[in-house]
C-alpha cells in the first residue's frame, strides 16, 4: 500500500501524538523513588514477621513507640568499608495506638577492618523508648553514641529481655555475618519528605502533628498496625 507524501506526514504526526500520550501515561503511573521505598519497606516488614527466628519482633512490636525499616542497606569494602541506605519511620500514637507515617531517613556507617565483598541487607529497628523516638524526631543522631542500640535476640533467645533505646534486626545473604549499627548516622531526609507529601514536612509534622499523610502508605501502616494489635 502506497501513501502520498501528505498522507505519510499525517500518519507520522499521529504516531508522534500516540507515542507522546503513551509516554505521559507511563510517567503518570510510574512510582516515585519515595513510593518505591514505601512498597519495599512493606515487603521487608513482612519478611521479618514471617521469619521464625525473629519472633521477638512479633512479641514486642506492641510495646514499640516507632519502627524504622530499611529495605536495602548496601555494605561494601575491602579493608576500608562502609554501609548506607534509606529508611522509613513509622510511629504509634500513644493515645490511640494508631500508626502514622512514613517519614524518610538516610543511614550512613563508616568502618575499618578486614572485610571484603559486597552485601545487601534489609533491616528493621524497633524504637522502644522516648529517647530513641525523640532523637529520630530531632533529625540527626548517631546510634551507639547518642542513642543506645542493641541487636535483637533471635531463635531460642527470642524471649530474652533486652533493654535498649533501639533494638535492631538485619537479614542478609552476603558474606558478612550481619550489620553492626553502632556508629551509624541516622539523618532525616526532608527532601524526600517533601517529594512524597508534595509539601515541606518534618518528621514531627508527619508523626506527631499528623498534618500530612498519604493514602499510598495505607498497606504498610495496616500491616504494622495489625502486627502491633495481634494477640
Amino acid at each position: 500500500m502506497h501513501f502520498s507524501f501528505s498522507a505519510r506526514r499525517v500518519i507520522a504526526q499521529i504516531m508522534v501524538i500516540i507515542a507522546g500520550t503513551a509516554g505521559a501515561v507511563s510517567t503518570a503511573v510510574a512510582q516515585s523513588d519515595q513510593e518505591k521505598l514505601v512498597v519495599a519497606a512493606e515487603k521487608t516488614f513482612d519478611n521479618f514477621l514471617r521469619d521464625p527466628d525473629m519472633t521477638w519482633i512479633q512479641q514486642n512490636i506492641s510495646r514499640a513507640k516507632a519502627l524504622l525499616v530499611a529495605p536495602s542497606i548496601l555494605k561494601a569494602g575491602f579493608i576500608f568499608g562502609g554501609s548506607g541506605g534509606r529508611a522509613v519511620l513509622l510511629a504509634a500514637d500513644p493515645k490511640t495506638g494508631k500508626w502514622g507515617g512514613p517519614a524518610f531517613y538516610t543511614l550512613v556507617t563508616g568502618s575499618v577492618g578486614f572485610q571484603a565483598g559486597i552485601e545487601v541487607s534489609e533491616a528493621v529497628m524497633l524504637v522502644m523508648t522516648d529517647k530513641g523516638l525523640n532523637s529520630l524526631l530531632g533529625g540527626s543522631f548517631k546510634l551507639g553514641a547518642d542513642v543506645g542500640v542493641a541487636a535483637g535476640p533471635v531463635g531460642a533467645g527470642a524471649k530474652s529481655s533486652i533493654q535498649s533505646d533501639i533494638v535492631s534486626y538485619s537479614r542478609s545473604k552476603g558474606i558478612y555475618g550481619g550489620l553492626n549499627f553502632d556508629g551509624t548516622s541516622v539523618n532525616s531526609n526532608l527532601e524526600w519528605n517533601q517529594s512524597y507529601y508534595k509539601q515541606a514536612a518534618s518528621a514531627t509534622d508527619i508523626l506527631v502533628r499528623a498534618s500530612v499523610s498519604s493514602a499510598h502508605a495505607g498497606k504498610l501502616l495496616a500491616a504494622v498496625t495489625g502486627a502491633a494489635h495481634k494477640k
